[in-house]
C-alpha cells in the first residue's frame, strides 16, 4: 500500500487530471479521437519519467473513450467511433430534456467499467505474464502473427483491404538496417532512412495528420454547432443506477475481455455490450427511444476495453488496440520492453501503470460530472480555427522526437497516405500494427529458424506456438467463412420463399 502512495505525487496527480481533461475534449469533438490525443501528446512526455508519462497518456486514453458520449448525446454525432451506440438512446433523451440525466449515466457507467477493467487487469496480467515467461522466438513469432491476423480480419468488414493495409505496414517496418545481417534495406541511399521510419512520426501522420486533412476537406459541408443549448436535466436517479447495476457489471466484463483480444477495440466492446443488454432486457422496445439501459451498456462496454487492452500489451508486448500501440511506443522510448520480463525486471513500472489507470478514471468521473457545460463550449470552436492548431501540434510533436526535419516529412507523407487510404476505404489501424508487429514477426521467425537449423517444424512442435498459429489461421479465414455462411443462409431463405 505504501508503494502505491509513492506514485501519488503532486506532479503525477496534476498530469493525470490534465490528461483526463485533454482526453474528454479530444473525445467530445467529432473528428478528434483518443488515438489522436495520445499521439499528439506523446512527444511532450520524452523529458518525463515513466510514471508521469503514463499518468498523462492513460488520463487522455480513458478521458477520450468517455468523451465521445458528450457529442453523441448533445448533437447526435459520436465524438469517437466507440460512442456510436450511445447515440441511439442518448440523443432521444436529450430531446426529452434529459441530457444531463443521459450524460451522468454515461459518466458513472464509464467510471465503474474503468475501475472493473483495472481490477481485472491487475488480476489477469501477472498470471498471463508467468505463462509468457516460457516464450521463445517461435512463440513470439506466433503471437505477433496472431496480433496481425486479428487486425486484418476485423478491419472495416473488408478482409482484402485489411490485409493490404497490414502488409503495407510490414513493408514500411522493414526499411533501414537489417537486425540480423546489418545490411541496408529500402533506404534508397538516404542516411535518414537507415534507422527506419520513426514510430511516433508514423502514427502522428497516420492518425492525426490524415484526420486533419479529412476534416479540412469537409469543412464547408459541416453544419454549424453554434446553437448547442445549455445541458438540461438533472443527475440520473439512484434508483435508475441501481436497476442498471448488473447491466453495467456485465457490460464492463464484456468490454474488458474484448479489449484483451488484440486489435478488437472499444467500438466492438460497445456494440457487443449494447446488443447483449437489449437481448436480455425486460423492455427491449425502449432501446433506441431513450433507454438508460442502452447508454449504460454502451459506455460501460467501451470503457471496459481500456483496462483489457493493456493486458496483452504488458504481458505479451502486443497492443490490444490502436491507443495501446502508441503506449507501446511510449514505453519503448523510456527504454522498456513490454512483455513478461517487464513484470520480472520492472514490477514498479507495472504497479505504477495500474495506479495511474485507476487515477485517470477517477478524474474522468470528476470532470465528467463537473465540467459538462464547459466541454460543450469546446464543440462550438470553428473547424477552420481548430484544425490548423491541431496540425501545428502534429508537426511540433513529430519534430520534437529527434529534432529532425526528416521526421516531419515522414509524418506528412504518412498523413497523406492515411488520408488516401481512408478515401478508398482502406483502414489505417492495420497499417500501424504492421509497422509495430512487422519487426517482431520477422526477427523472431529468423531467430527461431537459426536456432532450429532451418527446421520449420519447430513452430508446430511447441504447444504454445502451435496454439497461436491455429488461432491466427482461424482469424485469417473467419471473414471468408462467415461471408460464405451468410450467403448460404440467404440462398436458403430465398428458396424457401
Amino acid at each position: 500500500m505504501g508503494l502505491v502512495f509513492e506514485y501519488l505525487t503532486i506532479t503525477n496527480i496534476l498530469l493525470s487530471a490534465m490528461g483526463a481533461i485533454v482526453g474528454i475534449v479530444f473525445g467530445a469533438i467529432p473528428g478528434l479521437t483518443a488515438t489522436m490525443g495520445v499521439a499528439l501528446f506523446l512527444p511532450f512526455t520524452f523529458n518525463l519519467d515513466i510514471v508521469p508519462s503514463m499518468a498523462l497518456l492513460l488520463g487522455i486514453y480513458v478521458g477520450g473513450i468517455y468523451g465521445g458520449s458528450i457529442s453523441a448525446v448533445l448533437i447526435k454525432t459520436p465524438g469517437t467511433p466507440s460512442s456510436a451506440a450511445t447515440v441511439l438512446d442518448g440523443y432521444p433523451l436529450n430531446e426529452k430534456g434529459k441530457a444531463f440525466d443521459a450524460l451522468s449515466m454515461a459518466t458513472v457507467a464509464s467510471f465503474i467499467a474503468g475501475i472493473i477493467s483495472s481490477i481485472l487487469l491487475i488480476l489477469i496480467s501477472p498470471q498471463l505474464a508467468k505463462l509468457a515467461l516460457k516464450f521463445g522466438p517461435a512463440e513470439y513469432f506466433a503471437v505477433g502473427l496472431f496480433g496481425l491476423s486479428m487486425v486484418a480480419s476485423l478491419s472495416a468488414n473488408n478482409f482484402l483491404k485489411g490485409i493490404l493495409a497490414a502488409l503495407t505496414g510490414v513493408l514500411l517496418s522493414s526499411i533501414g538496417i537489417d537486425a540480423i545481417t546489418g545490411t541496408m534495406r529500402f533506404t534508397f541511399g538516404s542516411v535518414n532512412m537507415a534507422g527506419g521510419l520513426d514510430l511516433i512520426s508514423s502514427l502522428i501522420g497516420l492518425f492525426a495528420v490524415s484526420q486533419v486533412l479529412e476534416k479540412l476537406e469537409g469543412m464547408t459541408k459541416e453544419r454549424a454547432l453554434g446553437n448547442i443549448k445549455k445541458v438540461t436535466g438533472k443527475f440520473v436517479r439512484f434508483a435508475t443506477l441501481k436497476e442498471n447495476a448488473f447491466n453495467i457489471l456485465r457490460s464492463s466484463i464484456i468490454g474488458t475481455f474484448v479489449g484483451i483480444v488484440p486489435a478488437t477495440g472499444s467500438s466492438i466492446g460497445s456494440w457487443l455490450s449494447y446488443n447483449e443488454a437489449k437481448r436480455v432486457s425486460k423492455h427491449p422496445e425502449e432501446f433506441g427511444q431513450g433507454s438508460f439501459e442502452g447508454i449504460a451498456a454502451s459506455e460501460a462496454g467501451n470503457n471496459g476495453v481500456t483496462g483489457g487492452a493493456l493486458v496483452p500489451l504488458l504481458t505479451l508486448g502486443v497492443p490490444g488496440d490502436v491507443v495501446t500501440a502508441i503506449m507501446l511506443g511510449a514505453l519503448m522510448i523510456q527504454g522498456l520492453t513490454p512483455g513478461p520480463m517487464l513484470f520480472k525486471d520492472h514490477p514498479d513500472v507495472v504497479t505504477s501503470i495500474y495506479v495511474m489507470l485507476i487515477l485517470g478514471n477517477i478524474f474522468m468521473l470528476l470532470w465528467g460530472l463537473l465540467g459538462i457545460n464547459v466541454f460543450v463550449k469546446v464543440l462550438k470552436v470553428p473547424t477552420n480555427i481548430l484544425m490548423p492548431l491541431v496540425l501545428m501540434l502534429c508537426f511540433v510533436g513529430a519534430y520534437a522526437i529527434n529534432n529532425n526535419i526528416f521526421d516531419l516529412k515522414v509524418a506528412l507523407v504518412l498523413g497523406i497516405i492515411g488520408y488516401l487510404f481512408n478515401k478508398v476505404g482502406i483502414p489505417t489501424p492495420p497499417m500501424l500494427l504492421g509497422i509495430i508487429l512487422g519487426p517482431i514477426i520477422e526477427f523472431n521467425f529468423r531467430r527461431a529458424m537459426t536456432i532450429s537449423q532451418n527446421d520449420l517444424s519447430t513452430f508446430i512442435t511447441r504447444p504454445i506456438s502451435l496454439t497461436f498459429l491455429l488461432i491466427s489461421i482461424f482469424s485469417f479465414a473467419w471473414p471468408e467463412v462467415s461471408a460464405y455462411i451468410k450467403n448460404k443462409r440467404k440462398m436458403r431463405g430465398s428458396i424457401q420463399q
